[in-house]
């Protein structure tokens, strides 16, 4: 099953680390995402005009602190994603701020899809500071792309992932193993946006979408596999292994501190 967007399909391509022997690492700021400039650009211009043009020099610092947060909003660091097998990693950076039993969403199941019957589904919550990137949990093809118009609730309430607009993708491994993960619009996310189409090939940690601003991804769990994760913790896109395949009797513990 897969539907259109109504947004362009961007490739994004990835930036190796590299890795010298014996040099230390050194902090970089990170890049911002092409998809960015123009909101920075149209932001540097409200700049100009209301502080040379209209000399309204107090709102103009508010649009230049405006355009500074535009630009960190877009920010696209590098990651290094885990290379181990039975591993998913999560494809945001933010709350884990439900982990919950559910059955599949019906653009998820049917042929080809995710198997009849309850799931573990990890929900993962990007406030606006956060990274927006989003990348994929698995190394694998993707086999279905499905967009959902919706509303635009709060993406941290449960049921915006029924409600919300949003888009599902499913990417299949080699072994056959299915991960399914949903990107949800939220309460100021107006665009979800698409790097990959139904077919592309995705390594584990490479980038598939980006949702602007604030918003939500949901990952459900394939059999066999269990959370790593806890309710309150923070994700990091790509370097957070979310689950693995595991013992249900023992989860994961972990303190606030």
């Amino acid at each position: 099953m897969s539907s259109e967007i109504p947004t362009e399909i961007e490739t994004v391509p990835e930036r190796p680390l590299p890795i010298v022997p014996g040099e230390s690492a050194k902090y970089k700021l990170p890049p911002m995402h092409p998809e960015g400039r123009k909101f920075v650009g149209i932001a540097g211009v409200a700049v100009l005009v209301t502080g040379f043009v209209l000399g309204w020099s107090a709102i103009a610092w508010l649009l230049a602190g405006l355009t500074v947060w535009i630009a960190a909003f877009f920010r696209d660091p590098i990651r290094v994603t885990p290379q181990e097998a039975g591993i998913i990693v999560s494809p945001a950076d933010g709350l884990v701020s439900l982990i919950t039993t559910v059955e599949p969403p019906r653009q998820l199941a049917g042929e080809g899809g995710l198997p009849p019957g309850p799931c573990t589904r990890i929900s993962v919550f990007m406030n606006v500071f956060d990274v927006h990137i989003n990348r994929s949990p698995i190394a694998g093809v993707v086999t279905r792309v499905a967009y959902v118009p919706g509303k635009f609730l709060n993406a941290d309430l449960d049921k915006a992932s029924d409600d919300n607009e949003r888009q599902y993708f499913i990417v299949e491994d080699a072994a056959g193993t299915k991960v399914a993960f949903t990107q949800i619009a939220g309460l100021v996310a107006r665009r979800i946006m698409r790097f990959v189409e139904a077919g592309a090939r995705l390594s584990a940690g490479e980038r598939f979408g980006l949702i602007r601003f604030g918003s939500r991804v949901d990952v459900f769990l394939p059999a066999g596999y269990v959370p790593a994760v806890i309710v309150g913790q923070r994700a990091v896109a790509g370097e957070t292994i979310l689950a693995r395949i595991g013992d249900p009797e023992r989860p994961p513990r972990g303190m606030a501190q």
